[in-house]
């Protein structure tokens, strides 16, 4: 087999579909059978210039594939397996990876480097390999090393650096790394390529460097070389230089001081004079600035304006020459530019910008603002009076409401009037910053709104016109609409200021939902989800008669979805759009008439129907779909309650489904939580499907093929079961707890320094502790004695995260109440154990200073449990 590789890599690209076919299985066998020399061979083609190209370009995916994988699960499989390969073995492709770093074709050699990184992602952190990063600086400093070496060695490094953690090199490495990479950033020294790839290995590096940041004389020389390529004279060096200035700006913030008048020059030079490509990213750097500012404030002490990470408050310091720098980029939109979210130019980066130096520094940006505000929005250019729209806009957050509403109020009116502007870009940039007016200055919650109930006919007249516009324009309409329903939630009073104008709403989102161009500019979903915040936010005694006559006609339009002609995947996908946002509407309309004894009936009536087209849309297999009518089932559990219990047999097969579904692991953690909605509805009468539920709950947790994120909803699922079937619930418990014990022992070893592992960490814990309440409070009265074994465990597991400071509120909150219900369900057999676990007073203590209420009702509660158990 490792003779024909060759040919079998060219023939797995062949156009003809039977020899492409045949290729792919005789790969995938020999993967299978033989995958050391399956590896070796890869790494053999990999690294012979004499073979053809096309068959090197495969290997070197096939190698990268056999070595990573974006599932976890996955991943940790394919690790495993290049483990178990012998040593020697593994040497011999390593070495063949290092060896093509010296390929005189440039793909081969970007391939290995990728290759490598994968290999040193497994072994540095288990302390192997340890002469990689010996060997890729000796190919640095080599006498006579060639240029196309030194530009492979240094992307290795970089992508090395990307893919380990700064704790696998030691500190002499690091310095090593970052000499080796700092030298080729040298524009005497060095070709375009490697100072290219230099610059890209140091962004990778940089998260390594903390103690050269901290040595002064490290630190200008990293700088100096940093500022220095951002002025090459290729654009490419130049953007990845600036790439490196945005993260030193948000990693090494403390000790900017000293360059800052630099980097300013620097960013506005790029700024008003060099390519696109550049200037975004001398942008990007201001923004970094304002998001650590904006952070860094968010730990000031109220009232001293102390901190404790240290403020430079460097845009304060340069705020009127960078808002004048970024007013300028306003003014260089595109003609033609698109309207697409994911476009991205220098204007939009510049208001963008903008508007977070406005939350940075609050209501000293006005007065930098308004002069050309005023200056440009009655300006016959349309660039002109679009950037003074979008400048307008983007300061509506961070000052205060007292600086912004007169301001608001006296700009109101023409906007409004700007809605019917000549120039397609103008409207739709008008339409947005009304939706930014109405979010930021039309709330219950500040108790004040710019708009006085004299304006809202003109306001809602005008929005409704505005809907009918080009896609791009009546999608942002839609946003304007949203947030001023938003603004008339929970009035307090008793009627909602926009109630007389709901079935015209209504009418023209429903209009706008299905318009032809709908789909473009995401007119359609912003229309659908604009009209589930209508309805969500209503007065519904006001309301009540226009929902009801809203839902047959939404129900209508599903039924009519199933009749759609399906010829390609197009259309699959266009009729899964609709069915998903249809089944969304159709959620909130029952949760908002289930929310009142007087319109629960309503739903009551029409369940048997909805229930129907929601089980034809399972039948359209359409993850994104499924997803929706799950949540939406849901709802109609808690509307119907025991009732619902007559549609279980013919849903459940969907329900199983989706708890086996661990592809599309949202659906399968959907379908957890709406299990847990349904147990809440049916009570006891969920017993049935107890079993097969149970049983695939637990499977789910045993495997490592599911995404981990499902895992904690089904610890809270187990919770919601054990409430419902009380007593019936001790065949499950023992398994039950089993893992749930095991989960918080992979809770204790998780690295803490990882955020992304501590949120998940929380989320486990906190479910684990909901489940535990769940099932405490399942067994009150009846079988009580059966959590007797295991409260030990239970009051361990609450140490542990009382003496963890990274816990958040949620964590902190379920653990307080689950010692609560033990002690309120077990009683007088846990006496002596709250007695022996001293830390209990301190934890409560330490609760009932919070801030949040919840909590210390909780802690209080908790408290007097464990109290009367004292007596």
């Amino acid at each position: 087999m490792a003779m024909e590789i060759t040919q079998i890599l060219l023939a797995a690209q062949s156009v003809d579909a039977r020899i492409r076919t045949e290729a792919e299985g005789s790969l995938r066998q020999f993967q299978e059978q033989n995958l050391p020399q399956f590896l070796l061979s890869l790494s053999c083609e990999l690294a012979n210039n004499d073979k053809p190209s096309e068959s090197r370009r495969l290997a070197g995916i096939l190698l990268k594939n056999s070595l990573d994988a974006k599932d976890s699960a996955r991943k940790d499989h394919l690790v495993k397996q290049w483990f178990a390969i012998d040593i020697a073995l593994k040497a011999q492709i390593k070495e063949l990876l290092l060896t093509t770093l010296g390929s005189s074709t440039l793909e081969a050699r970007h391939t290995s480097a990728q290759v490598i990184a994968k290999v040193a992602s497994i072994e540095i952190p288990q302390k192997q390999w340890p002469e990689l990063v010996g060997f890729l600086l000796n190919n640095m400093t080599q006498q006579g090393s060639l240029a196309h070496l030194k530009q492979s060695t240094l992307e290795t490094l970089g992508y090395v650096c990307e893919e380990i953690s700064h704790h696998d090199l030691g500190q002499d490495e690091v310095n090593s790394v970052l000499t080796a990479v700092v030298q080729g950033m040298n524009q005497s020294e060095n070709t375009a390529e490697v100072r290219l790839a230099a610059t890209k290995a140091l962004l990778n590096a940089l998260d390594f460097s903390q103690t050269n940041f901290e040595n002064e004389m490290e630190r200008n020389y990293i700088m100096k070389m940093v500022c220095e390529t951002a002025c090459s004279k290729e654009a490419e060096i130049r953007q990845a230089a600036f790439e490196c200035l945005v993260s030193i700006a948000s990693t090494y913030y403390e000790v900017l001081e000293q360059y800052m008048q630099t980097l300013f020059e620097l960013t506005s030079n790029a700024v008003k004079g060099d390519e696109e490509s550049v200037a975004l990213q001398a942008i990007e750097f201001w923004s970094s600035i304002c998001d650590e500012e904006i952070d860094r404030q968010e730990y000031e002490i109220p009232d001293s304006g102390d901190s404790s990470l240290p403020h430079s408050c460097f845009i304060e310091k340069a705020l009127p020459h960078l808002v004048q720098m970024l007013l300028e980029t306003l003014q260089k939109q595109e003609e033609d530019q698109d309207h697409d979210d994911d476009i991205w130019n220098i204007a939009m980066a510049g208001g963008t910008c903008l508007g977070l130096v406005a939350s940075t520094v609050g209501n000293g940006i006005v007065p930098l603002v308004m002069p050309f505000v005023e200056r440009n929005i009655s300006s016959p250019d349309w660039r002109s009076r679009e950037a003074a729209t979008y400048a307008f806009g983007s300061i509506l957050e961070g000052p205060t409401i007292d600086k912004l509403a007169p301001m608001v109020a006296a700009g109101l009116e023409f906007l409004l009037n700007a809605t019917k502007d000549g120039n397609n870009h103008v409207r739709d940039t008008t339409a947005w910053t009304l939706s930014r007016i109405f979010e930021f200055l039309h709330s219950q919650d500040s108790g004040f709104s710019v708009i006085s109930p004299e304006k809202l006919p003109r306001i809602v007249t005008v929005l409704l016109e505005s809907i009918k516009d080009v896609p791009n324009v009546a999608e942002k309409v839609c946003g304007a609409i949203y947030n001023l329903a938003q603004g008339y939630e929970d009035a307090g009073a008793s009627s909602s200021l926009l109630s007389p104008y709901l079935t015209e709403i209504i009418t023209h989102l429903l209009a706008a939902a299905e318009r032809t161009d709908g789909a473009e500019s995401k007119l359609r979903g912003a229309a659908y989800e604009t009209l589930n915040e209508v309805v969500r936010c209503s007065n519904l005694s006001e309301a009540s008669s226009i929902i009801a006559q809203l839902l047959p006609a939404i129900m209508k339009k599903l039924a009519e979805t199933m009749d759609l002609p399906i010829i390609s995947t197009d259309d699959r996908e266009k009729q899964a759009e609709l069915q998903a946002s249809l089944c969304g509407v159709l959620q909130v309309i029952i949760q908002k008439l289930s929310g009142s004894d007087e319109t629960r009936p309503i739903i009551m009536q029409n369940a048997d129907d909805i229930m129907r087209l929601f089980l034809r849309v399972f039948g359209c297999h359409s993850s994104s779909v499924h997803e929706e009518a799950m949540l939406a089932i849901g709802a109609l559990a808690y509307a119907t309650g025991a009732e619902f219990v007559k549609y279980m047999a013919e849903l459940f097969k969907y329900l199983q489904m989706g708890l086996q579904n661990f592809e599309e692991f949202l659906v399968c953690s959907i379908t957890v939580g709406v299990i847990g909605d349904i147990s809440r509805a049916l009570d006891e009468k969920i017993l049935p499907f107890c079993d097969q539920i149970m049983g695939l709950l637990i499977q789910n947790l045993q495997s490592d093929a599911l995404h981990r994120s499902v895992k904690p909803p089904i610890f809270s699922c187990f919770g919601d079961i054990a409430l419902a079937i009380g007593a019936h619930f001790e065949r499950y418990v023992a398994p039950a707890i089993q893992i749930m014990q095991g989960a918080a022992q992979v809770c204790a070893q998780m690295d803490t320094l990882d955020e992304e592992l501590m949120d998940y960490a929380n989320q486990l814990r906190r479910s684990i502790f909901e489940a535990y309440s769940g099932i405490l409070q399942g067994f009150k009265d009846t079988k009580a004695e059966l959590m007797i074994p295991y409260a030990q465990h239970l009051l361990q597991f609450v140490e542990v995260v009382s003496k963890d400071s990274l816990r958040d509120e949620s964590v902190t909150k379920a653990a307080v109440a689950a010692m609560g219900d033990l002690a309120d369900v077990v009683g007088e057999s846990t006496k002596q154990l709250f007695k022996n676990f001293t830390f209990c007073g301190e934890f409560l203590n330490e609760c009932l200073q919070s801030e949040d209420e919840d909590l210390k009702v909780t802690a209080r509660w908790t408290q007097g449990m464990i109290a009367r158990l004292m007596l």
